[in-house]
């Protein structure tokens, strides 16, 4: 059989199309792990040469098998290592020396195993060189648009597979075993699988960046269980959405409490899966809720169909089905409005008598499952009608008798509109619903699939990828900085430096000096404690609001006295500041992690924990460090929020300044931006953002630097 016609252009070409694959530790027995990559490739279909490595083997099957590296009677494109993880090293290295493109290590006992495993793993990427590794602890990839499989999951015993549109990258050797068998049972068509594993060499990103060029891959899907180079990564995803493919993922790891932040709310709110929640959006990531959502979301983004609005037909001939659906989706925020008059009377003149219930949604076309004709003829309304942006199909259990006569009259009505099509086959028939999905029908055992493949649909055409704005504003000086906690007073200074306006306030340490302020910053004010050591003023009672001239000595000496018995300090060192009100009070703050620098921008106040209504994103990074947001991005921040509409007039609510927000939004992501890892946390809660005009003031803050 003749190689397939192909000029790599790099490794990861050459990895995943081949001409030559050496087998190294091949074994002839091929139920054994080791006996399954030669078996595979010969079962499938590979049209290129298969290399067999093995000293204690002359041949292996009908071919040849070498004695060692060095015996093969060319340098192959890949070479799947099957050798222990104490030997690998020696095999790669060899394979680097001979000009091998890449090298897939299927050996566990690496960095997963603890510091005897992190040495091997060293000595691997060492012995590498420039060779590329796919692995170790990796179960290998399925090339399924050319018939090449370079892996031993036993989920390659099946003898074919549905070739499709999705590309999948795992992170987890056995769950891309799993999702290759969940797809083929399915109907579900796939392009590419790779298992990235323990990363050591390449990794998502670099499959992903690949993916986005491959014309056989409309959709990548991933299983994630970590992003190593988030800079690396939002570049790839965001080629994807620039090439219109879709990225769909599965991350593991939601009840991951994070960072716990020292002194300020925001880490508390801001937790590793919220950092993922926030690169997901920033780059169009669409986020898989569930397991079974990394394959319904994909299969139906793969048909090329977005939603351009949220109204669903449901065209059923089972009503407790069409309800479920109909609930589901209502619940999700989409509406099944009824037929409209036009299409209401196209639905009529299908079928007569008292069979149809054509007033309302779901529609219930009673004999459609047993009519063909009925049913092209309704599905061909709905998609016709200006009411609806999306048809689901409920495949009772009267289809289940004649299937092909159902999918073939459904396939027939998907060139007349370009709307998304959708079935949810109530009874279980996961023999219909596959049928279904192979002829262009993704089709769902769940409501809730058909929600979340909807939810998708309208998502991912809705996605523009940001757009980087010139920062004008120079580098501000904070040489003088000291390091640690700083105290509040300090915390907002370094905040107006950065254009963040600011409460007026003064630094007092009497009764009398208080007094003087208080008359000084015109009546009502705020007396707060300053102090480093205590953040959280207000849970020891060190902080009074509506006070005047005359009230505010005596409340500072109840004050010290109240603080000293709770917080066993005695203060020194008190603010008293100008009282801000009519505004809305909200929560900015900065959070880190291994993801990233994220803003945090929510509900503010005392109550910001409990109620948790925040958003969050990530600031960008290249060569040169940290990028500041746009205000485009900030003002999607603020519209995020559920409390949004109390900024943009609610109910006679007078609008909020919200150019003003967003300039201390954009502000304060360049005080992090140009601060870098030098900034450990930062926080202002509250700021006020006051009626349009009146601006926002920044009314406390946090500041801790390294």
């Amino acid at each position: 059989m003749d190689a397939p016609v192909f000029a790599p252009t790099n490794a990861i070409d050459r990895l995943l199309q081949p001409r030559s694959v050496a087998i190294i530790g091949a074994s002839a027995d091929p139920t054994k792990t080791a006996g399954r990559p030669v078996a595979y490739l010969q079962k499938h279909g590979f049209a290129g040469r298969i290399l067999p490595v093995n000293p204690k083997a002359d041949r292996i099957g009908d071919l040849p098998c070498y004695p060692d590296i060095a015996s093969l009677p060319e340098t192959p494109d890949v070479a799947i290592v099957l050798l222990g993880a104490e030997r690998a090293h020696l095999a790669v290295k060899e394979l680097s020396a001979r000009g091998c493109a890449a090298a897939i290590v299927l050996a566990s006992g690496y960095t997963e195993t603890g510091e005897d495993g992190a040495r091997r793993q060293k000595q691997l990427v060492e012995a590498a060189g420039s060779m590329r590794i796919l692995g170790p602890n990796t179960i290998g990839l399925v090339n399924l648009t050319d018939n090449i499989v370079l892996s031993a999951t036993g989920a390659l015993e099946m003898d074919e597979f549905p070739v499709g549109g999705i590309g999948v990258v795992s992170q987890s050797g056995g769950i891309l075993g799993s999702l290759l068998s969940r797809a083929a049972a399915r109907g579900i068509g796939l392009s590419k699988l790779i298992s990235t594993s323990n990363e050591v060499d390449l990794e998502l990103a670099d499959f992903i960046d690949h993916l986005a060029d491959d014309p056989a891959t409309q959709v990548i899907a991933l299983y994630v269980e970590t992003v190593r180079d988030p800079a690396k990564f939002r570049a790839a995803c965001l080629k994807a959405a620039s090439k219109g493919k879709p990225v769909v993922a599965f991350k593991i790891g939601r009840s991951e409490a994070g960072a716990q932040a020292a002194v300020s709310h925001t880490g508390a709110m801001a937790g590793a899966d919220r950092m993922y929640d926030a690169l997901f959006k920033q780059v169009g990531v669409i986020r898989a809720q569930t397991f079974n959502d990394l394959l319904d979301i994909p299969v139906a983004l793969a048909t090329g169909r977005h939603m351009r609005g949220q109204r669903v037909a449901i065209l059923t001939s089972t009503g407790g089905a069409g309800t479920l659906v109909s609930d589901d989706l209502g619940v999700a925020g989409f509406e099944t409005p009824a037929p409209d008059a036009a299409t209401a009377e196209a639905l009529r003149a299908l079928q007569t008598g008292s069979e149809a219930v054509l007033d309302r949604n779901p529609i219930d076309v009673t004999l459609a499952g047993l009519r063909p004709d009925l049913l092209r003829g309704a599905i061909r309304a709905l998609l016709a009608s200006p009411s609806y942006d999306a048809l689901v199909i409920i495949v009772g259990s009267s289809s289940l008798a004649m299937p092909e006569l159902m999918a073939n009259a459904i396939r027939d009505c998907l060139p007349d509109s370009d709307k998304p099509v959708m079935a949810y086959v109530s009874p279980h028939a996961p023999d219909v619903g596959a049928l279904l999905t192979r002829h262009g029908v993704p089709a769902f055992a769940a409501a809730e699939s058909c929600t979340a493949a909807l939810a998708a649909m309208f998502r991912v055409g809705g996605f523009v990828a940001p757009v980087e704005e010139n920062d004008t504003v120079g580098v501000v000086d904070t040489g003088d900085l000291p390091s640690g906690s700083l105290d509040e007073a300090q915390a907002k200074q370094l905040f107006a430096r950065f254009n963040v306006p600011c409460a007026a306030e003064r630094i007092v340490t009497t009764p009398a000096e208080a007094e003087v302020a208080a008359r000084e910053l015109g009546g009502r004010v705020v007396l707060k404690i300053l102090s480093s050591q205590i953040t959280h003023k207000s849970d020891v009672g060190g902080v009074a609001i509506g006070l005047t001239p005359e009230t505010v000595g005596e409340r500072l000496v109840t004050m010290t006295a109240d603080v000293q018995a709770k917080a066993g300090v005695r203060p020194d060192r008190f603010l008293v500041q100008e009282m801000v009100g009519g505004g809305t009070e909200l929560i900015l703050g900065m959070h880190r992690d291994a993801l990233g620098t994220a803003v945090l921008l929510g509900m503010g106040g005392v109550t910001a924990e409990l109620f948790k209504d925040t958003t969050m994103r990530l600031l960008a990074q290249d060569g040169q460090g940290l990028k500041a947001l746009s205000r485009a991005e900030a003002l999607s921040m603020a519209k995020d929020l559920k409390t949004w509409p109390l900024l943009d007039g609610f109910r006679g609510r007078p609008k909020a300044d919200v150019e003003a927000l967003v300039d201390a939004i954009v502000a304060f992501s360049r005080m992090a931006a140009q601060l870098g890892d030098r900034l450990v946390e930062a926080e202002i809660n509250p700021v006020f953002v006051r009626a349009q005009g009146q601006g926002v003031s920044a009314a406390d803050g946090v500041v801790v630097l390294a």
